[in-house]
């Protein structure tokens, strides 16, 4: 029976760059987690009886939530839903799936690397039918709906055994347990060289991959143990557990130490990466060689023509505004165009639908191609393994011939987490007050010759995304970035990103705070980031 459920609005349900993200114990509140999905529903139109996707990262509330949204997607008329066994589903298999069975969108439960459990995060996000989060138009639709909801529809019924592939029945609605894993994985062996790979491994080339517990861990267990013959104990914290086994599964430096410690070893493998909570984020380390989010995308884009599914090139590369200059200098070589758009993934969707971008990548770790519509932790590792098994270099050797071809962009991001919003609101006021004036002001580092507010247009549709981070150019060539991120749940994190560029000529091996040290003090002098936030030091550099 479907039942009509009154409720009232919830003022807090705005999405965010990648949906609605708040502590479990906000997701428990009666009707929190019902008036979100019923707002995604009544901002839709066209999708009676149509199929809808279904999964998340394994994280706690994941099953709750699942059944809920079950219950709703049959009570709102979709024909079909498509839900991963044991409710899990990575967000790059997510969007495979969207997108491989034609599906009218999904709803992907996951806080992204935000940590897991009873008092961590919890997260859902729409994607809609490329595969790919909902535009800017579809948030704002779902988020002016949740301000006025006063009523949602739900099936009464018992819960859905999701735990056995197979086909069931939930009122007039057909309910569709998958795979999570299979189908994902065929397709990373039609875009890369799985007998090369196979046989370099089987050569005594050794790595390690962390899925820090979190949901990339049934796909790496199938795609390198199983299928690329790695060793079993290859992938170390394979299975999915609800608080991530107390792990923040965010895969930088901080979070992911035991990894760079083993690669930083005089016995380490040759090879290291790790995965985030839901399997679209990347750290890559080669042996005694960390290498940048930023670096990791440049490098990608200028070797994807070795692996098979990018051999007749690159139609463009895009990056978002805060990610390094290093991708910029490869599209030039290559002659083809270089995309700087705002941070969110979604920007880049309607870049690969028009076919003008291949490959896309995020200073957070974040790379992928048009192959899905979301980043993908697992497809950055597989084209790094296919370059090193054409390329027959260690990771450390390649990135110096990157260095030497192209230049070095010495790179970091400094977060400040847990700011006050008002505080840093107003340090960011602050900056945007300054801008006018900032050009011709001197610092330790050098004259800036440029300062803004970073505004986007859409080559592809022409809309507009405005206020998206404060630029500071300097005449040496270096930059600095100021933005808040929309990625936590508690207070504001400030992100600043600090660059400095020498050519092929310059400097290439020095250490990366010691390059930095005179941008990272003109980023404090311009923003008086002290003064503003209380702290004297960044909580994490990455």
């Amino acid at each position: 029976m479907i039942q009509t459920v009154s409720t009232k609005p919830f003022d807090d349900q705005k999405p965010g760059t990648s949906g609605l993200r708040k502590k479990v114990r906000i997701f428990q509140q009666a009707h929190y987690a019902e008036n979100f999905v019923q707002s995604v529903f009544d901002s839709l139109e066209g999708y009676e009886g149509q199929t809808l996707v279904v999964g998340g990262d394994g994280r706690y509330l994941n099953r709750e939530v699942i059944q809920i949204v079950l219950k709703m997607a049959a009570a709102n008329g979709f024909g079909r839903v498509l839900v991963g066994k044991g409710g899990i589903l990575s967000t790059p298999a997510a969007s495979h799936l969207i997108r491989s069975s034609g599906a009218f969108g999904g709803l992907v439960l996951s806080a992204s690397h935000n940590p897991g459990g009873p008092d961590e995060d919890f997260g859902i996000k729409y994607n809609v039918s490329n595969g790919g989060p909902a535009p800017e138009k579809v948030t704002d639709a779902i988020h002016a709906r949740t301000l006025a909801i006063q009523s949602y529809r739900i099936l009464a019924a018992p819960d859905v055994d999701i735990d056995a592939i197979g086909t069931s029945r939930l009122g007039g609605m057909t309910v569709e347990v998958v795979d999570p894993v299979t189908g994902y994985a065929d397709l990373m062996e039609t875009l890369f060289d799985f007998a090369a790979i196979r046989a370099m491994i089987a050569g005594r080339f050794a790595l390690s991959f962390d899925s820090m517990s979190a949901v990339t861990g049934p796909y790496a267990v199938e795609i390198f143990e199983r299928r690329l013959g790695a060793p079993a104990g290859t992938v170390r914290n394979a299975t999915p557990l609800p608080d991530f086994g107390h792990h923040h599964p965010d895969p930088n430096l901080v979070h992911a130490k035991e990894l760079y410690d083993r690669m930083m070893a005089a016995d380490a493998p040759d090879f290291g990466a790790a995965s985030d909570g839901d399997g679209d984020r990347n750290l890559i380390i080669g042996k005694h060689c960390y290498v940048t989010p930023s670096d990791s995308l440049a490098v990608l884009a200028a070797n994807a023509h070795l692996a098979p599914g990018y051999a007749k090139g690159l139609k463009g590369i895009a990056r978002s505004m805060p990610t390094s200059g290093a991708a910029d200098r490869v599209a030039e070589k290559l002659g083809i165009p270089l995309y700087e758009t705002p941070t969110g993934w979604k920007f880049f969707g309607n870049l690969l639908d028009a076919g003008m971008a291949t490959i896309c990548g995020e200073e957070s770790a974040g790379t992928g191609s048009d192959h899905v519509r979301e980043k993908d932790g697992i497809w950055a590792v597989l084209l790094w393994l296919n370059i090193l098994a054409v390329r027959r270099q260690s990771v450390a050797q390649i990135m110096a011939d990157h260095w030497a071809t192209y230049g070095r962009n010495y790179y970091a991001r400094h977060d400040y987490e847990g700011i006050a919003k008002d505080r840093a609101d107003a340090l960011m006021a602050a900056l945007r007050g300054k801008i006018r004036d900032l050009p011709g002001f001197a610092t330790i580092l050098g004259t800036v010759v440029q300062a803004d507010d970073f505004a986007y247009t859409d080559p592809t549709d022409a809309s507009t995304s405005s206020a998206q981070g404060v630029r500071i150019l300097f005449d040496d060539g270096s930059r600095i970035v100021f933005r808040l991120s929309g990625t936590g749940t508690e207070g504001a994190t400030l992100r600043v990103y600090l660059e400095r560029f020498l050519g092929p000529d310059g400097k290439l091996d020095m250490e990366t705070g010691a390059a930095l040290f005179r941008v990272i003090e003109s980023a404090e002098r311009i923003a008086d980031i002290e003064a503003f936030t209380g702290m004297n030091a960044p909580s994490v550099i990455t």
